[in-house]
């Protein structure tokens, strides 16, 4: 299994704007992509801003292609997520999961 990990951060004021956008049209993108197997959204304070981490997992690398593309290490994000963020990680790190629990 491959564990894909991005970071974003919003504004205190649009935080919820972006986990709303992931809770809904990210979680549904996700849902259609075979090899899909899960995902987790972090959510911490960071000074003025709200820090997101996003991990995903794949089944493999064809899986995580199906959802970004051929340039999969490269951030795939929409527009509501654009205006809901201030700034994020252009590009994401793949790992394959060692263990899990």
């Amino acid at each position: 299994m491959i564990a894909r990990t991005w970071r974003g951060w919003a504004p205190a004021a649009t935080a919820d704007d972006y986990q709303r956008h992931y809770e809904t049209d990210v979680a549904a993108h996700l849902r259609d992509v075979p090899g899909f197997q899960g995902a987790r959204l972090l959510r911490r304070p960071d000074r003025d801003e709200v820090e997101f981490t996003s991990i995903t997992f794949f089944t493999d690398l064809d899986a995580v292609r199906g959802f970004a593309g051929d340039s999969y290490e490269d951030a795939v994000l929409e527009e509501d997520a654009r205006r809901a963020l201030s700034r994020w990680d252009n590009h994401v790190s793949h790992a394959e999961v060692a263990f899990a629990l």
